[in-house]
């Protein structure tokens, strides 16, 4: 497992950090991920600071934007955070369901199959979760214990020993007029305001925060919810 572009260049350029010990952690995390769950595709660590949640690394552009995906819509790692309790999903189950449609559309649409949810501890308290995505419906059956074991001392050093300091990143995501300098990111936001039926604003700052939280531009974001054109609530 590789990171993404997005987080090679949160970890060089917001971070103020140098990446190297954090991202041979992050590496670890996926070389374990895989050796006790071997059907394990995708991994991706968020950090919750200032009560949001931040990808630092996914194993490629779908993955992460199937993270950016719950973070529109709701999904497992945003429930995991909150609840601080591990949580496995069956796509096809999701699927049946409709429940965290847009983030069950965007693992289909990406092979994914399952997935599963862990809460990271430091001190006491939930500062982070991990997303772990899998290419067949049991890929985690049984590996729970071992993968929380294996990932969560790993997580939480990497955590804690880092700089994580995303306000740079958070200002520039929020720089007036980017909305309508793009069609898709116009058209998305106008998606998501029909949904929640909240005002456009509202709408972009959810766009805007889930590429912060999955560490995608603005604008592939916008194509996720594009893409899937998800339904109007009713």
């Amino acid at each position: 497992m590789e990171p993404v572009p997005e987080t090679t260049e949160a970890l060089d350029e917001f971070l103020g950090y140098d990446d190297a010990e954090l991202g041979q952690s992050l590496l670890e995390m996926g070389r374990l991920a895989q050796q006790i769950a071997p059907d394990c595709v995708g991994l991706s660590l968020g950090l919750v600071q200032d009560d949001l949640t931040f990808t630092l690394v996914a194993t490629g552009t779908e993955i992460a934007g199937i993270d950016a995906a719950q973070y529109l819509d709701g999904g497992p790692c945003v429930r995991t955070v909150e609840s601080d309790e591990t949580t496995e999903s069956d796509v096809k189950d999701l699927l049946d369901e409709g429940r965290w449609s847009l983030f069950a559309q965007a693992s289909a649409a990406a092979g994914i199959a399952s997935s599963l949810s862990l809460p990271i501890h430091h001190e006491g308290e939930v500062v982070g979760g991990i997303n772990l995505y899998g290419a067949t419906p049991d890929a985690f059956d049984g590996r729970h214990e071992a993968l929380a074991h294996a990932l969560g001392a790993t997580a939480a050093g990497a955590i804690t020993d880092a700089d994580l300091s995303f306000a740079s990143r958070r200002r520039a995501a929020e720089t007036p007029g980017r909305l309508r300098e793009r069609n898709d990111i116009d058209t998305a936001v106008g998606l998501l305001a029909a949904r929640y039926g909240e005002s456009v604003e509202a709408a972009y700052s959810r766009l805007t925060g889930a590429a912060i939280q999955s560490g995608l531009p603005e604008s592939v974001v916008a194509k996720v919810a594009l893409l899937l054109q998800f339904p109007a609530t009713q």
